[in-house]
C-alpha cells in the first residue's frame, strides 16, 4: 500500500534514535511538492509544543544572480552546478557534527529568487532536520557528498501533466507572465527533471500523490 500522510508523520517521528539528531532529506523533481511535503511535516511534528523539529531546504545554496552571470549560466538556474553544493554538503555535515550549537543556515527568497545568507537557525533542540532539493540523491560533482550524510531520503512523485502545472503555477505566482513561466519550465526545469527522475531508484521510500498533504504544490 502506498504512504498516507500520517504514515509518513510516524515515520519522521521514529527517525531520531537515543537522543541524537537524524536528517531527513526529502527530493523529487521540480513541482513535485517537496517544500510543501516538508513544511505540512514540520507543523504536523512539532504540534503545539516545543519545537523539536527544523526546516533546511537546499534552495539556500543557489548560486547569487550576479556569479551566476559571471559563468555564463543565469539562464540555466536551478540546474546541478548553479548551486554550492560542497557548502551545502558542509552544512549538513555541521548539523550532524554540532548538534549543542545554533547552526545558522542560508534561506532562499522566492519573490526576489535569491539566496538570503544566515536566514535559518537551527537550535540545539532540534532532533530532526528535514531538508529538500531537487539533488539530494545525484552522484555527480560535490554533489555524492549529500547522501551519506542524511539518514532517509523521500522522493516525491507526482504524474507528470500534474507535476508540470503546479510548477508553471508557482512561476505564475511569483510574478512570472504565462507564457514566460511556460518558456522556463520548458527550457531549464524539465531538463533538470530528467536529471532528478533518474535517481529515483536511490530512494529509501518513493512518496506518491497519495501520500502528499492535499493541496501540495
Amino acid at each position: 500500500m502506498p504512504p498516507t500522510f500520517d504514515d509518513l508523520v510516524h515515520r519522521a517521528r521514529a527517525l531520531p534514535q537515543g537522543g541524537g539528531r537524524a536528517i531527513l532529506g526529502i527530493t523529487g523533481s521540480p513541482g513535485a511538492g517537496k517544500s510543501t511535503l516538508a513544511e505540512h511535516l514540520v507543523r504536523e511534528l512539532n504540534g503545539t509544543g516545543e519545537p523539536w523539529v527544523a526546516h533546511v531546504p537546499m534552495d539556500g545554496f543557489h548560486l547569487a544572480d550576479a556569479e551566476l552571470e559571471r559563468l555564463g549560466r543565469r539562464d540555466r538556474k536551478g540546474a546541478p552546478d548553479t548551486f554550492d553544493a560542497a557548502g551545502y554538503a558542509a552544512l549538513l555535515r555541521r548539523l550532524r557534527d554540532e548538534p549543542g550549537d545554533v547552526v545558522y543556515a542560508p534561506g532562499f527568497e522566492r519573490v526576489l529568487e535569491q539566496p538570503i545568507a544566515g536566514a535559518i537557525g537551527v537550535p540545539p533542540t532540534a532532533r530532526l532536520v528535514i531538508t529538500e532539493g531537487n539533488y539530494l540523491l545525484l552522484t555527480t560533482g560535490a554533489w555524492h557528498r549529500v547522501r551519506p550524510l542524511l539518514d532517509e531520503v523521500w522522493f516525491c512523485e507526482l504524474p507528470e501533466s500534474e507535476r508540470v502545472r503546479r510548477l508553471v503555477a508557482r512561476h505564475e505566482r511569483f510574478g512570472k507572465a504565462h507564457e514566460e513561466a511556460v518558456a522556463w519550465v520548458s527550457r531549464s526545469d524539465e531538463r533538470n527533471a530528467e536529471l532528478v527522475a533518474r535517481t529515483r531508484g536511490r530512494a529509501d521510500l518513493v512518496v506518491p500523490e497519495s501520500g502528499l498533504p492535499h493541496g501540495t504544490a
